[in-house]
């Protein structure tokens, strides 16, 4: 029998590669990529790293650069007592979803062949965007439980008890509002410009690709940005 739950918890969009896993199908392509995009960070890190000097040069600039934007970003969104302990989440978050983004607009992926579907950023597939939407959830409910214990749930009768269905649905909302941007944006970039590719030489649709590149930084900065706020919100005392 077909568990009902895996039915409506599946959702898919366009042609994929599917792996069988015991009883489990999962999408090929997106694995494969999130592991490329996850040897790409990894990589980058090391060479900005293996040799780390009190005066920094070459590509420890670059990486201390990065670690000090993700660190201002924190700092700004959670509040200075709190940020340093969520650096490393908002740093992989803001990461992953940055070099997924960019390997979707600027590698040509559509040329490598596969048995179904094609190769693209993983951000380009909902189940990636939903995924990292439900742990920021989980993320700003641990920091908010984990600092006030109980008393976090009083945010939800707040101001007044007859906005408690409101305030439910507002966490219920956030993911989704998350998840949605992020994969509507990726997807829409790289549907448009596989039309023009298709439609006209290929020259025309370079500008498109350009406001893609960007469009794809901001949307990692939006995504790692409302994060941030939303663990900052959950551990700021109301008076």
């Amino acid at each position: 029998m077909i568990n009902p739950l895996l039915e409506i918890s599946e959702v898919s969009v366009g042609q994929h590669y599917y792996w069988q896993l015991g009883e489990y199908e999962v999408h090929g392509q997106v694995l494969l990529m999130s592991w490329f995009v996850l040897f790409v960070i990894a990589f980058l890190a090391f060479l900005g790293n293996r040799d780390l000097k009190p005066t920094p040069d070459g590509f420890q600039n670059f990486t201390e650069l990065v670690t000090e934007f993700i660190r201002d970003l924190a700092k700004t969104q959670i509040g200075e007592e709190e940020y340093l302990k969520w650096v490393p989440f908002l740093g992989t978050i803001f990461l992953f979803i940055f070099v997924s983004n960019w390997s979707g607009a600027l590698l040509p992926w559509h040329l490598i062949e596969i048995p179904n579907g094609e190769l693209a950023a993983p951000t380009n597939d909902i189940n990636t965007t939903v995924a990292l939407a439900l742990l920021t959830s989980i993320s700003y409910f641990y920091a908010g439980i984990s600092k006030k214990g109980l008393r976090y749930f009083n945010r939800y009768v707040q101001p007044a008890i007859f906005l408690l269905p409101i305030n439910v649905l507002e966490d219920f909302s956030k993911p989704l509002s998350l998840s949605f941007r992020l994969f509507g944006n990726i997807l829409a970039d790289e549907l448009v410009v596989g039309v023009l590719v298709g439609l006209v030489p290929l020259i025309i649709p370079i500008p498109v690709m350009l406001l893609g590149v960007f469009t794809s930084a901001i949307q990692a900065l939006v995504f790692a940005t409302l994060a941030g706020a939303y663990i900052g919100e959950a551990i700021e005392d109301h008076h």
